[in-house]
């Protein structure tokens, strides 16, 4: 199903909504987050630098994320395939993990690619790529940030005695316009 047509306002709008809302969730957040485990930064290890696995991960128990405070305004235009964030199974603001299910080594991979994208973008560009995504793609699946960190996370589950690094992936992809 195609996204409805915003203007270049609008999307910018959507932008800023999703930035804020990114940055509102990572201060709810992250006073109740930890550092990696000893066994989860051996398995990410080599993979990610120091810095992106310094990240902070919050498994939440009995309850589950909310969805942006500015999701019926986009229903209300005709948006129908929005992304159910009480159903993902973890979500990634900046540099925490909010995990709804038990933290695999797959998840983990997936949600740290996250973190180094938003290292090497920022919040705002980050928020304007996905929206941009989500738009030109018609849905969650068809984001190219979500896309190339699926990707990179089949590459990992397939060996993950194979490391590689994420951080030149990611700058290699923000190079050719991937995103």
């Amino acid at each position: 199903m195609a996204a409805p047509y915003l203007i270049p306002e609008q999307v910018a709008q959507l932008a800023r909504w999703v930035a804020e809302y990114i940055t509102v969730q990572r201060a709810r957040y992250a006073p109740d987050a930890m550092r990696l485990t000893p066994a989860q930064w051996a398995a990410m290890e080599g993979f990610f630098s120091p810095d992106i696995l310094n990240v902070r991960l919050l498994t939440l128990q009995g309850e589950r994320i909310q969805n942006p405070p500015f999701y019926p305004q986009l229903q209300a235009i005709g948006f129908r395939n929005l992304p159910d964030q009480s159903a993902m199974d973890a979500i990634t603001f900046s540099d925490v993990v909010v995990s709804q299910v038990p933290v695999t080594n797959g998840l983990l991979f997936h949600e740290l690619v996250h973190v180094e994208q938003y290292r090497q973008l920022g919040i705002a560009p980050f928020s304007e790529l996905y929206v941009t995504g989500f738009l030109n793609g018609g849905g969650y699946d068809r984001i190219p940030l979500e896309v190339h960190a699926y990707r990179l996370g089949a590459q990992y589950e397939a060996n993950p005695e194979h490391r590689f690094s994420v951080e030149d992936a990611v700058r290699d992809c923000i190079q050719r316009q991937g995103y």
